[in-house]
């Protein structure tokens, strides 16, 4: 007999979550990752050729000077996001990212739309990185490399590149076979490539340092020459809109920490140095990228400055020759650590998602010499080498940005659901509107969650997200009405404004779980609704034609789950015969609602596959059958 209809059956089958049970001590992958391998990681996939290109480009097309400030502001909102991402690598030392996070969260559906926007973001990274390192050499030889491909194997094609990029390809296939041979080597070859990167920093800062001229901050506008748009000089030439559309643009040089929340599985004592590496790159991607748009727009004059390769530009211009050339040098290293951090997480969050069963499980498959996901890293390599050698990614990247703050979004949802909500929440005797409303602001000094409690949370959350798109969308579609002239826009945004606030308040008020962890996210909820607020802002900054395309990625995703994941999803294998109830005949039931035909063969079978496939289910969890 089956209970419930087939609606509540879906629903349940969506929402199940994964067990975190596990310490991940049992898994195939090797443990060798150190605290300065994670860190290496986190540095040499963010701080790449974007601490070569972004600063001045921001500075010329943006922020003048005040792209310092841009920085700062990025900085920030992808601080609160690597404070989410520290929490969750304490609480689930996992490979697999903010997929196994969401999973343990919120449900199998919401982690397996973050785990295909995720693999979007790595492939899309990892192309484009080895595109832009491709672009880099054949500017410093003269362009003679596109030039001779584009003679020969010209392609008129709207969507695709102008030319085959050979290189690209090959140096992918060889990053992605580094990555297969081990996972210890490819990063201490990373750690030796960032070493280097710092080191060229380094020397661009007291190079630059010395010819560094404060007057370059203050310039007035009849200084700035005829002919030149350089907005009206000073520290803010374009004012706080371009401060904060720097800001946007300097976001995205930060995306790329989040790899070191792939290494659950390989890190030494993750639940501390995973956290600890986090915090520690965040620090000094920062420091990188400050002083460098200083020493920047200090040296040269904001509107001179070259926005595709400005300390070449800058070098050029003082008469440094041999600088110049360490510098391109050093850029080319600091591509290949950024190829390297942008395609690492690939696999691995490949390798977590066909364990879970949710997409093909061949790519599960872990060589037992090199204790690496060698399929899965074949598979990632040949199609972000396909993708660099073909497609012009200019549009892409953008998709690259969506994923990646979606993702940010989901982990800091995932923080609030889990803080205020424990394994055993208390129940409450009656439910009734004013005991709503007493929860509401906790006047009953509830120092546990209770399902109220949660629920209350859970329902804020959902409706913060909801103002806050409304109040995206006006800072965005309306911006031009945000004046006196129009006051039905201004008293719109204020009363969402202090509904938003007031959502903040009632949360704060609920009670917490006290799981003690090696870290946790201070200010809660303030930290986590902010991260909310500033990822869902800048995914309002992004083109219509990037959200059509993002759909259409999400739609290929979503037809694999539906018609393979859903069914042959581990977890939700596990929760039926845990939900099983076996009667005298063997005729099988369940409290979900599900019976024996949703199996492949007997019930005998069924827990035997999976406890081979997963045997540490086995001493976390009693599977007994009573067949007679």
């Amino acid at each position: 007999m089956r209970r419930g209809g087939s609606f509540e059956r879906f629903w349940i089958a969506l929402t199940r979550k994964k067990r975190n049970d596990d310490d991940g001590s049992d898994s195939q992958l090797a443990r060798v990752l150190t605290l300065l391998d994670l860190t290496g990681l986190g540095v040499g996939s963010t701080l790449g050729l974007g601490v070569y290109v972004l600063a001045g480009s921001v500075a010329y097309e943006q922020a003048g000077p005040a792209v310092v400030i841009s920085f700062l502001v990025a900085a920030i909102a992808s601080a609160i996001a690597a404070l989410c991402y520290a929490e969750f690598a304490a609480r689930v030392p996992k490979a697999g990212s903010a997929y196994i996070y969401s999973y343990v969260s919120i449900g199998e559906f919401a982690a397996f739309t973050i785990g295909w926007n995720l693999i979007l973001e790595y492939v899309i990274g990892t192309s484009s990185v080895a595109r832009g390192m491709s672009g880099y050499i054949d500017a410093l030889t003269g362009n003679k490399m596109s030039g001779a491909l584009k003679d020969a194997m010209g392609m008129n094609v709207d969507f695709l590149a102008d030319y085959p990029d050979f290189f690209s390809f090959v140096v992918v296939l060889i990053l992605a076979a580094l990555l297969a041979y081990g996972v210890k080597e490819s990063t201490l070859l990373n750690n030796i490539f960032t070493g280097v990167n710092l080191c060229v920093i380094a020397l661009v800062l007291v190079a630059g340092g010395m010819n560094s001229d404060p007057a370059n901050w203050q310039i007035k506008p009849e200084d700035i020459p005829e002919g030149i748009e350089a907005g009206v000089g000073g520290f803010a030439p374009y004012g706080f809109a371009g401060i904060m559309a720097g800001a946007a643009k300097c976001f995205y040089g930060f995306v790329g920490f989040d790899c070191i929340a792939t290494t659950g599985e390989e890190a030494i004592n993750p639940s501390r140095n995973i956290p600890l590496a986090i915090v520690i790159s965040l620090i000094v991607i920062f420091l990188a990228y400050f002083g460098i748009s200083t020493v920047l727009t200090m040296a040269l004059p904001y509107y001179l400055q070259n926005p595709e390769a400005p300390f070449p530009h800058l070098f050029e211009q003082l008469g440094w020759h041999e600088i110049k050339w360490i510098v391109s040098i050093g850029a080319i290293f600091a591509l290949c650590t950024s190829l390297l951090g942008a395609m690492f997480p690939l696999p691995r969050v490949l390798y977590a998602m066909s364990t879970d069963g949710i997409i093909y499980k061949k790519l599960r498959t872990v060589h037992p010499k090199t204790q690496t996901p060698v399929l899965a890293t074949i598979l990632a390599g040949l199609l972000a080498a396909t993708m660099a050698m073909l497609f012009n990614l200019q549009q892409l990247i953008d998709m690259m940005s969506i994923g990646t703050l979606l993702a940010y979004t989901i982990v800091a949802v995932s923080v609030l659901v889990l803080r205020y909500e424990d394994k055993e929440l208390l129940q409450n005797k009656t439910i009734t509107i004013p005991n709503v409303f007493r929860q509401l602001f906790n006047t009953d000094k509830l120092s546990s969650p209770s399902l109220l409690s949660s629920s209350i949370v859970k329902f804020g959350i959902c409706l913060f997200a909801v103002l806050v798109c409304a109040v995206c969308s006006i800072l965005v579609i309306v911006s031009d009405q945000l004046s006196s002239d129009y006051p039905g826009t201004i008293a719109a945004l204020s009363v969402l404004s202090a509904f938003m606030v007031l959502l903040i308040v009632i949360t704060a008020l609920q009670p917490t779980e006290n799981t003690k962890l090696t870290f946790k996210v201070p200010l809660v909820p303030l930290l986590p609704m902010l991260s909310v607020l500033f990822n869902l802002y800048l995914m309002f900054q992004l083109d219509a034609g990037t959200w059509i395309r993002f759909a259409v990625w999400i739609v290929i995703g979503y037809l694999i789950y539906f018609t393979y994941g859903i069914r042959h999803s581990v977890e939700g294998a596990l929760s039926k015969q845990e939900a099983t109830l076996v009667n005298g005949n063997g005729t099988a039931t369940t409290k979900n609602g599900f019976d024996n035909n949703a199996f492949d063969g007997s019930n005998d079978k069924v827990v035997t596959r999976i406890l081979a496939e997963h045997p540490r289910r086995s001493s976390k969890n009693s599977y007994t059958l009573n067949n007679e």
